[in-house]
């Protein structure tokens, strides 16, 4: 009996281990009550994280044993939010207001000289001291939504897993180093529609980490990039004074640099231009292209927290370049749940994702994974592709039917 006992209330104890709590709030400016969208929660000392959507909500996933430690929520340009996870728990706290930081919002001061350029300089020549040069293992979502002339025609998502040996500057730019493996995917019909080969048939979430310009150093050390650099108003982050540089002189170029040690914490691109990629009689003649990456700070390095990349192509006819047939846009959206940094776990050649389309990669379908996994939260913007990509049958059914 007293053996029973004993495993029952072990069996217990492991069960609410186990147990996952989900804390949904929604993060805005405490005097304008405006939503801050794409603001970092996490609980503090712990690599475990989300980000909140662009209505400023979250839905955070994390284990019960994590419910005595402090939750932390942190937006360039306010003072972080601290509390115990317990208190707004009991307290039921469904709207956390930021505090815009008043300490480095005023004009740059005299008594620092740097410019633009000199501070862009500094910070790319220490990405290697900023940022993991061991091996380390990141937890990750992944979701593309792809539309054409406005309506949403396809989305897919899945859970990743991916391994990088270092940020060591690598000899060829356009090679992905992270090996990437594949947990669970779920996708919508949309990847029939006759409109998915103006989307190409590569691996997009491949091609989305290597828009991490400091990863692959794609921001190259030139004297012009550097002469057209201006510094702007400085800011404050995650409790630490902040450089802002941008470049505006061929494309758009923002970033955002600690001053205790000038490491990068994020970066705004943007460009468009003309484009000459052909596709079953159509040409697409121009494009727009918008990005944002963002990386966190663990265990004294920057770790990529965020990338964003959305892009817009117009296609025209072939034979008659100024008529517009129709316009494509693809989002694409990686959000890293948690890092292991330092990590002997590796993916192995046999674990990695497969190098053709994610739309190919078919995975059972597994709700319940789902319902306990840290995602971006749905927006009004999200409804809209729900509409759209439900024309034809409920998300969850098309899920199932690509088992």
């Amino acid at each position: 009996m007293r053996l029973l006992v004993f495993i029952s209330c072990c069996f217990i104890a492991f069960y609410a281990q186990a147990q996952k709590i989900t804390l949904s709030a929604r993060v805005q400016d405490n005097l304008t009550s405006e939503p801050l969208p794409f603001a970092s929660v996490g609980i503090k000392g712990k690599s475990t994280g989300t980000i909140a959507n662009l209505q400023g909500e979250f839905d955070f996933h994390f284990p019960n044993e994590y419910r005595n430690e402090i939750l932390v929520i942190s937006m360039l340009g306010y003072e972080n939010f601290e509390a115990p996870i317990w208190s707004i728990l009991e307290s039921k706290l469904t709207i956390i207001p930021m505090t815009r930081s008043t300490t480095m919002l005023n004009e740059v001061e005299v008594r620092d000289s740097l410019n633009g350029g000199e501070i862009l300089r500094i910070a790319l020549g220490k990405i290697e001291q900023n940022f993991p040069m061991k091996p380390f293992m990141m937890e990750g979502f992944y979701r593309d939504v792809k539309a054409v002339g406005g309506t949403y025609i396809a989305l897919l998502e899945a859970a990743v897993q991916i391994y990088d040996e270092s940020y060591a500057e690598p000899r060829n730019k356009s090679k992905l180093r992270e090996r990437v493996k594949l947990l669970e995917v779920r996708k919508s019909l949309g990847y029939d529609n006759k409109f998915t080969a103006y989307f190409g048939q590569r691996n997009l979430l491949e091609d989305l980490l290597l828009h991490n310009n400091i990863r692959y150093r794609q921001i190259e050390m030139a004297e012009e990039l550097f002469d057209n650099t201006k510094r702007e108003k400085d800011s404050y982050y995650n409790g630490h004074e902040i450089f802002v540089v941008t470049n505006t002189n061929e494309f758009f170029l923002k970033v955002f640099i600690d001053k205790s040690d000038y490491a990068i914490t994020h970066l705004q691109f943007e460009i468009g231009g003309d484009n000459n990629e052909k596709r079953k009689n159509l040409t697409s003649k121009y494009v727009t292209y918008k990005k944002t990456i963002d990386f966190k700070r663990y265990n004294g390095k920057m770790y990529l927290n965020y990338i964003t990349v959305e892009s817009k192509e117009k296609w025209y006819d072939e034979s008659d370049d100024t008529q517009l047939k129709f316009e494509t846009s693809i989002e694409q959206h990686l959000l890293i749940n948690e890092v292991h940094a330092n990590t002997t776990e590796r993916i192995g050649s046999t674990e990695k994702m497969r190098n053709y389309g994610l739309q190919y990669q078919d995975y059972p379908y597994n709700k319940a994974f789902w319902d306990n996994y840290n995602v971006i939260k749905e927006t009004p913007i999200d409804q809209r592709i729900l509409e759209d990509l439900e024309k034809l049958t409920p998300l969850e059914k098309q899920f199932e039917d690509h088992q």
